[in-house]
């Protein structure tokens, strides 16, 4: 059976991604911060089939110590989907607080980076068709109010993956930045520290992206002919145009 390695497994995109992998007839590896969420996110499939590691991005040790504990059967990784990451903060420069751009760089940078360096030689292992998937966002493109240091993190994802398949070249390993526009998930609720008014505001009107439209993208992506590279793909709702700025509400 193949595996798929994915971070942020315990919410949204990850959750609904290791649920299709899993009924797919795949092995998943399911790391996160929330145990009791991997714990359930393991019962819902027949003993085997579900690995799960509390990781925290922050912590290149627990990244380390996921990987190096990983069971036999859960080895080589044929995809790896570097999804965990996070938005913290709405304001605009300089009324920011600066703990929360460290947040997400620690995060979103460098959790991808030893996540990506440590699950590398398992990769190799599995040989042609690997890939890896990495979570990007049109706000790597699409500058909006607020978006500063996000944005930033997510152009890091961006121009890193093309790099790293620039560097891979050769080695039989794919590599995608797939980039969502508005999506529906804790991702608001996360950034507005819990404001639930705000998280429904901001999808009021609006039929956004779901959690299982982007992990049919990454099944999509994952399951291409071994000689397919698909370098970016940007995926919007159509209601959501010119990028992360324009939405078009309904009344």
């Amino acid at each position: 059976m193949p595996v798929i390695f994915i971070t942020g497994a315990t919410s949204g995109f990850g959750a609904a991604t290791a649920r299709l992998f899993a009924r797919n007839g795949w092995k998943v590896v399911a790391t996160g911060r929330r145990e009791e969420r991997l714990a359930a996110l393991r019962a819902e499939f027949a003993e085997g089939v579900v690995h799960t590691a509390q990781v925290d991005l922050m912590d290149r040790q627990s990244i380390v110590a996921a990987v190096a504990g990983l069971p036999a059967d859960f080895r080589p990784i044929h995809c790896l989907f570097n999804n965990g990451g996070l938005a913290l903060g709405t304001r605009p420069i300089p009324d920011v607080d600066l703990d929360d751009w460290n947040t997400m760089i620690d995060t979103n940078i460098k959790g991808l980076i030893h996540t990506t360096m440590e699950v590398l030689p398992l990769l190799r292992a599995a040989g042609r068709g690997a890939s890896i998937v990495n979570m990007g966002s049109v706000a790597q493109r699409w500058a909006y109010p607020g978006g500063n240091v996000y944005g930033g993190t997510k152009a890091f994802v961006h121009q890193f993956s093309h790099n790293l398949r620039t560097d891979l070249a050769g080695a039989d390993i794919r590599v995608t930045t797939l980039e969502p526009g508005l999506a529906k998930s804790e991702f608001t609720l996360v950034r507005t520290h819990g404001d639930e008014a705000a998280n429904e505001a901001l999808y009021e009107g609006v039929e956004p992206l779901l959690p299982e439209d982007i992990a049919d993208i990454v099944w999509f992506l994952a399951t291409r002919p071994a000689h397919v590279n698909i370098a970016s793909l940007e995926v919007t709702p159509v209601m959501q145009v010119a990028g992360a700025s324009r939405v078009v509400r309904k009344n």
